[in-house]
């Protein structure tokens, strides 16, 4: 992870122009609520792994604080369910990522603890991703992601 290692924040840039990337598919066939959570839950993943992607806070002009945002920027896009997992694995395989997925048990658990129970009973080829979250450096995550089209 060596863009991530060693990441510099560069909020005077325009996203376009820095050398990682966030991303987050969505299976675009998932009811609307659904993926809000989903990209939701991973964005906290990824800040969680990552706090360098977020920015620092700041004031409007009436003195009102806001908090920080993700400097980087996040794009999301929607796919069939499918090319949902083949990105996501796709995306583990490759050791430059910080990768985060929202496998479908996730969304079916109220309880954080049966969530983690059903996942360590059922075998990753068993597993339904709803969304995955691929943040590294720029060419990678295109090379994954590059004809997926935003989320509508």
């Amino acid at each position: 992870m060596t863009v991530l290692a060693d990441l510099e924040r560069r909020s005077d840039l325009p996203t376009r122009e820095l050398p990682v990337k966030w991303v987050i598919v969505i299976d675009r066939d998932l009811p609307r609520g659904l993926q809000a959570n989903a990209a939701a839950c991973l964005a906290a993943a990824a800040a969680h792994a990552v706090p360098a992607i977020i920015g620092p806070g700041g004031a409007d002009a009436s003195g009102q604080a806001h908090a920080g945002l993700p400097w980087t920027g996040c794009t999301v896009l929607g796919a069939p369910a499918a090319i949902v997992r083949r990105v996501r694995d796709e995306a583990t395989a490759d050791g430059e990522l910080v990768v985060a997925d929202m496998a479908a048990v996730a969304q079916r658990s109220n309880v954080y603890d049966d969530y983690l129970a059903e996942l360590s009973r059922t075998g990753g080829e068993d597993l339904a991703y709803h969304a995955v979250s691929l943040l590294g450096p720029r060419a990678t995550v295109e090379r994954l992601t590059a004809r997926l089209p935003l989320l509508r």
